[in-house]
């Protein structure tokens, strides 16, 4: 992949990190009130009892690989293609990732939005 925060083109699923020991996030792009991220994920999980709970939106999209996910008690598996909003504040974790072949997702997090 080129310089992340370059705008020189790019392939999200070249050149993937082994994630073995742990998620990969490369951001891809920052601008005020948004970061765009690629998140390589080989097996990891979110623990029961330490979830994910954010102060902004997260709109991820899942690229490759298979994922379940916890948003708010609903458990719901994401496939490449298939993308989730997870609103600020609420309590979420991934139950599931692939230990064999990388799951790759593209997130977008906002911090402002208009109100």
């Amino acid at each position: 992949m080129t310089d992340a925060l370059s705008n020189a083109p790019g392939n999200l699923l070249a050149d993937l990190p082994e994630a073995s020991a742990g998620e990969i996030f490369t951001p891809i792009v920052r601008r005020r009130g948004c970061t765009i991220e690629r998140i390589v994920s080989l097996g990891q999980i979110t623990p029961v009892d330490a979830p994910y709970r954010q102060d902004h939106d997260e709109w991820v999209l899942l690229l490759a690989g298979r994922a379940v996910v916890d948003v708010g008690g609903c458990e719901t598996t994401l496939l490449p293609g298939d993308h989730l909003l997870i609103p600020r504040g609420e309590a979420h974790r991934v139950i599931h990732t692939d230990s064999h072949d990388p799951t790759v997702w593209l997130a977008v997090h906002i911090t402002e939005v208009d109100r």
